[in-house]
Parts: C-alpha cells; structure tokens; sequence
C-alpha cells in the first residue's frame, strides 16, 4: 500500500464519494416514517437530487486539512469547520454545533469553546465520527496514525471521550477495510471487530462494539438495533457499534451494506454517511452504483483531486 500523499488523498477522496453518498441518499428518508420504512423494505431509492447534510460538510473540511497538511492541523481544522458552517448553516447541523461553530467563526478559540459544552463535559454526539472515514482511508497505511489523527480530529468539537473513541473505531474501520481489500481477503465479523478494538480506548462506544462482535450470526438488523441502538440518542455510543455491525455483513457490496444500515432507521443519513465512508475506499469507484453517485448532489468543485 503506497503512503505518498497522492496515494493517500486518492483513498480519501473514494471514502468521501461514499460518505456523501450514505449522506445524501439516507436524507431522503429522514423524518418519513412509513413510506420511509416501506421504500426501503423494498429498495426503493427515492427521486434525485439527494442533497447531503453537515456530514459530508465536515467530512469535506477533513480531507481539505488532510491533503494540505498531510496530518490534522487542529486549529486549521476548527476554522475549516466554522467557515463552511458559516456559508450554509442550514445542512442540518446539531444544536450544540450551531453554536460552536458560530462563535468559531467569530474568533472564539476551539480549545475554550468545545471542552465548555454541555457543562464542561464536551459532546459526546455521534459528528466527530460521522465525519472521519476519509481520514480512515487517507492513513490506511499506518492504522497508529489513522487512530490518533481520528482524536485529535474529535476533540476540536466534541470533546468527550466517548466521542473521540467513536471517530478512532469508524477511522480504524475504514483503515482495515482498505487494507483487507487489498490483501483479497474479506474477514468474518468478528475477526474485522477484533482488529478495531485494540484502538478503542476503554468507553461505553468500545463497549458497544464489543456487543456487535457478540451478536449470533443469524442475527438481523431488528436485534441488532434492540441491543445496539441505531443513532435515535444522537450519541457515539449509540451509533458507532451499529454502524460497524452494518459495515461487517457486507465488507464487499456497498449497496447491500448501505440497504442494511438504513433498515435500521435512527439516525438513518450519519448511520449511512458512516457505512458509506468505511465501504466505498474498500469496493473503489466500480463498486459504488453509477446512478447513486448521478443521484448525489455534486461536490464542490474546491475539493483537491489527486494528479494523474
């Protein structure tokens, strides 16, 4: 596996195309309750456009940071968040993060600002993973790194650990995902949740993950969700484990992973936005359907593309 930065950017960028995709096709069925169910019972895509949310948003500041800095420069991190918040705040950014991020732009510090959440006790949601599966990718060569640049990713707006050991399990997860794929090899779920514990750092999330390792084999997305969660608490803990459980049924379709993960409902757009990030760099480009990616509204044309 090539670490040059090229190399690198190519992988995130692959991961983003997922992300985005995840992101913007779950959207569509936010807040739709039975038809929502109904359609994707039946694998129904809903109508173009599918227009993304502040996953993909801050998945985009990401790979921008990663791509000029070769690492996550946190300071440039936090600015790149509050400016493409600040340019269009309505993509569906959580309440805490509005605020955040204003004042951000306004020139507060990250390293006040975020830590203060919550009582001091920093957020513990589910953004500081659902953006991070490029990161995953970019450092698929060095999973060490991927797990440590996912936290100093985290800690910029959601300071809790829990989050942070969220953000390291989906990076960590996309890193070996990567890594599987081109060694031709496609692990059991336990084996692929083996190789992500080891990075997590003691938390309710790891503890979660560890659940999803326990689950039966013939376990269906319903128990899965009964003793996971789904994302509805907006919460690391209550996302990540789920979204790895989703991502393992199918390490090598990133349509039937997808069609799993939203059969979950919750927090349907950040669940996919996750499973996308982590499958997409593992199948390539060919793997992703063609009309989903026609489908997906289109990415700023600022974002680096890496050389020929």
């Amino acid at each position: 596996m090539h670490n040059d930065r090229n190399s690198r950017l190519a992988r995130a960028l692959v991961s983003l195309e997922g992300l985005s995709i995840g992101d913007g096709l779950g959207e569509r069925f936010f807040f739709r309750g039975t038809q929502a169910h109904v359609m994707i019972a039946r694998r129904e895509l809903p109508p173009r456009r599918w227009d993304y949310t502040d996953d993909t948003r801050m998945a985009l500041s990401i790979v921008a940071i990663l791509h000029e800095y070769d690492a996550i420069d946190q300071d440039a991190l936090a600015l790149h968040f509050a400016k493409l918040y600040a340019e269009e705040p309505r993509r569906g950014y959580g309440p805490a993060m509005h605020g955040l991020l204003a004042d951000i732009h306004l020139g507060e510090s990250w390293r006040d600002a975020a830590p203060a959440l919550f009582g001091g006790k920093g957020s513990f949601g589910n953004g500081a993973a659902m953006r991070i599966a490029p990161l995953g990718a970019y450092f698929a060569d060095d999973v060490e790194r991927a797990a440590s640049e996912a936290e100093r990713s985290a800690v910029v707006t959601h300071a809790h650990p829990e989050a942070a050991a969220g953000a390291i399990a989906v990076a960590v997860a996309a890193a070996y995902a990567i890594r599987w794929s081109e060694a031709g090899t496609a692990p059991d779920r336990r084996s692929f949740i083996d190789a992500i514990l080891p990075h997590v750092p003691a938390s309710q999330t790891r503890d979660g993950i560890q659940a999803a390792r326990g689950l039966p084999e013939d376990a269906g997305v319903d128990e899965a969700v009964a003793r996971l969660g789904n994302g509805s608490q907006i919460s690391a803990q209550d996302t990540v484990p789920f979204v790895l459980w989703c991502a393992t049924q199918h390490l090598d379709d990133f349509e039937a992973a997808i069609w799993t993960t939203l059969a979950g409902e919750g927090d349907i757009d950040t669940n996919a936005a996750m499973v996308g990030g982590i499958i997409a760099p593992a199948v390539g480009l060919e793997g992703i359907p063609s009309a989903w990616r026609d489908a997906r509204e289109s990415l700023p044309d600022w974002l680096p593309k890496p050389s020929a």
